[in-house]
């Protein structure tokens, strides 16, 4: 120990005291700057487990993770500057005039890059307010997918193609999370002009309620089918429409297997699901007569179009 004390005062009194204190201070400087982002960085995570274990619903578990994400960046960046500066002192750099300038340059840039501000100010915002965490499908900037991740910055989407999208947090303006408590499947089925309606109603009701009780689909679907009626009088079909009460991202697949359930039954009942096609009318003469319409040749171009295939 007194050889080590001793070591250490012939550096700091011999000819290389100029370049060896500071180097050891620039050391210990860099050492307790990484001690300190580590300690922190692992206390944030550990309040955050200890917060998830708390918590009952995955949506306020995922929003807990982003957020002490986002802190652990935020400390790393600060224990980085505030080391820079001490070091810089220790090189014999005046901090004073970097700092002014500093503030200078952040003046210039607040001007210069306001979007970059406000991605920032907007992404503080999103993480608080729980608007969308990592996992969630949601819409946004014109852009909808899974969120990969969220920072202050950005918002890293992948869509059901396998395209990324990295939406900047200024351009959000409105979220649609598709994501929370619960989802309807909102479906649309098509007959033809000459079926009963209120049969059709009823083979629908047999569907949904056969998929209620379905040992797969009966876990994602919440209430029984609820049928809305008549949407519209379409061109070619009357629409009908119905919805199913299901789980959060659940909606497009049951929405599919009760239009192929559906298909099935209309098919094996007889129950039309009409292709589009035209109505010719050759009109009325002044005396109240119709011209009969002609006879053309079938595979004709002008008997298809007649047809309105």
């Amino acid at each position: 120990m007194d050889a080590f004390a001793g070591a250490l005062r012939a550096v700091a009194t011999g000819p290389w005291s100029g370049v060896a204190v500071p180097a050891l201070r620039i050391g210990l400087i860099a050492v307790v700057a990484w001690i300190a982002a580590g300690v922190v960085n692992r206390g944030i995570r550990v309040v955050r487990q200890r917060i998830a274990e708390r918590l009952d619903g995955s949506e306020q578990v995922k929003r807990a993770e982003t957020i002490g994400r986002v802190l652990r960046y935020l400390v790393s960046v600060i224990v980085t500057l505030i080391a820079g500066v001490l070091i810089l002192s220790e090189l014999g750099v005046s901090i004073a005039p970097i700092l002014g300038a500093a503030g200078v340059v952040g003046l210039a840039v607040g001007f210069g890059a306001q979007s970059l501000v406000k991605d920032y100010f907007n992404g503080f915002f999103i993480l608080i307010e729980n608007q969308l965490t990592t996992g969630d499908v949601v819409e946004v900037g014109g852009k909808s997918g899974l969120v990969e991740d969220l920072t202050l910055r950005y918002v890293r989407l992948r869509d059901y193609d396998g395209n990324v999208h990295y939406v900047p947090n200024s351009l959000i303006t409105t979220v649609t999370n598709m994501s929370r408590g619960h989802a309807q499947a909102v479906i649309d089925v098509g007959v033809a002009y000459r079926e009963d309606v209120d049969r059709v109603l009823d083979v629908m009701r047999e569907v949904g309620a056969e998929m209620r009780g379905d040992a797969v689909f009966g876990a994602k679907i919440l209430d029984d089918l609820e049928i809305a009626g008549v949407d519209r009088l379409a061109d070619s079909a009357v629409v009908l429409r119905c919805r199913f009460r299901v789980l959060p991202l659940e909606r497009w697949n049951v929405r599919r297997e009760f239009l192929r359930r559906v298909k099935n039954v209309f098919d094996a009942r007889g129950i039309e699901i009409p292709f589009p096609h035209v109505t010719l009318y050759a009109g009325v003469g002044k005396d109240g007569t119709a011209p009969p319409l002609p006879v053309l040749p079938i595979g004709s171009p002008s008997s298809t179009t007649a047809r309105g295939t």
